[in-house]
C-alpha cells in the first residue's frame, strides 16, 4: 500500500497516518525526519542538505527527491508507505511521479482530508482559551493567528495538488470533520474498495484454544478405546467359542451316528455269514 495524505494543518493527517501504520504495517515517511536521518548518516544527499539546512534556507526539491529515493530502497519499505507532508507543490508531485515510475512503484491513492477552515480556527481558539484558563503555557505556533497563515500557505501552494491528483484519478476525499474513529473507518473502507488493501487470510474454523481442547478430547477417547480393546477381544473370543461349540458338537454327533450305522451293518453281516455256514454243514 502506497499512499499520500493531503489536508490543511489541523486536519488530523498525523493521527490517521499512525493508525494506518499500525493497521497495515507500512512506514510513515516524513521529509523532515528523512532529511535529519540522511544528515546524521552522512549520505551523499544528506551532506548536500546539511549546509543548506544549517543556513536556514529551504532544501531544493531535487535534494528532497534524492533522499526519498534512497529511503524507498530500504528493506522496511516492502509493505508500503505513507507520505505525509510531501509533496507540497505541483512540481514536487511531478518529480515524485517520475521517481516512482523509474522505480516501478505504483501509487495506490492520494487521500484528502477535507475540513472546514472556520471550524479549525474555532477549535484552536477554544483550545487556547481552555489552556489559558488552566494557567498552562500556549505554544507560539498554536494560535489562531499562526494557523490562519499556515492555512493561507496551504491554499496557495498545496491545494492545487487536489486538482493535479484528481486529473490522474488518484484522489480520494474523506470528510475530516467527522470523529477520528469515523474518519479511520471511512479511509479503510475506500482503500478496500479500490483494492489497495490485500484481503485478509481466511480465519481458522476454531481457535487455537479450541483446537487444543479438541486434541486432548481425541487423545482421551483413544486411551479409553485402547483399554477397552483387550476386553473386546476376550469377549469376541468367548462369543466365537460359544458359537463354535454347537457346531463342533453337531459334527461329533454326526460322526458317531455314522460309526454306529457302520458297526450295525458289520455285525449284521457277520451274523448272516454264520447262519449260512451252519445251513451248509447240515
Amino acid at each position: 500500500m502506497r499512499l499520500i495524505l493531503l489536508g490543511p494543518p489541523g486536519a488530523g493527517k498525523g493521527t490517521q497516518a499512525q493508525r494506518l501504520v499500525q493497521k497495515y504495517g507500512i512506514v510513515q515517511l516524513s521529509t523532515g525526519e528523512m532529511l535529519r536521518a540522511a544528515v546524521a548518516a552522512q549520505t551523499p544527499v544528506g551532506l548536500q542538505a546539511k549546509d543548506i539546512m544549517a543556513s536556514g534556507a529551504l532544501v531544493p526539491d531535487e535534494i528532497v527527491i534524492g533522499i526519498i529515493s534512497d529511503r524507498l530502497d530500504q528493506p522496511d519499505m516492502k509493505n508500503g508507505f505513507i507520505l505525509d507532508g510531501f509533496p507540497r507543490t505541483v512540481p514536487q508531485a511531478a518529480a515524485l511521479d517520475e521517481l516512482l515510475k523509474r522505480k516501478h512503484i505504483k501509487l495506490d491513492a492520494v487521500v484528502e482530508l477535507r475540513v472546514n477552515e472556520s471550524a479549525l480556527l474555532n477549535r484552536v481558539e477554544t483550545r487556547v482559551a481552555e489552556m489559558q484558563a488552566r494557567g498552562e503555557e500556549v505554544r507560539i505556533d498554536d494560535t489562531p493567528e499562526v494557523l490562519s497563515k499556515r492555512l493561507a500557505n496551504y491554499r496557495a501552494q498545496t491545494e492545487p495538488l487536489i486538482h493535479y491528483y484528481s486529473e490522474r484519478r488518484k484522489l480520494l476525499t474523506v470528510d475530516g470533520m467527522m470523529t477520528i474513529e469515523h474518519v479511520t473507518r471511512e479511509i479503510n473502507r475506500i482503500l478496500a474498495a479500490i483494492g489497495a488493501v490485500e484481503p485478509k487470510a481466511a480465519r481458522p474454523a476454531v481457535s487455537a484454544k479450541k483446537a487444543g481442547g479438541a486434541a486432548r478430547k481425541t487423545a482421551k477417547t483413544a486411551r479409553k478405546a485402547a483399554k477397552a480393546a483387550p476386553k473386546g477381544k476376550k469377549a469376541a473370543s468367548s462369543k466365537a467359542g460359544r458359537k463354535a461349540a454347537p457346531a463342533a458338537k453337531g459334527r461329533a454327533a454326526g460322526k458317531a451316528k455314522k460309526a454306529a450305522k457302520k458297526t450295525v451293518r458289520k455285525t449284521a453281516a457277520k451274523a448272516a455269514k454264520k447262519v449260512t455256514k451252519k445251513r451248509a454243514k447240515r
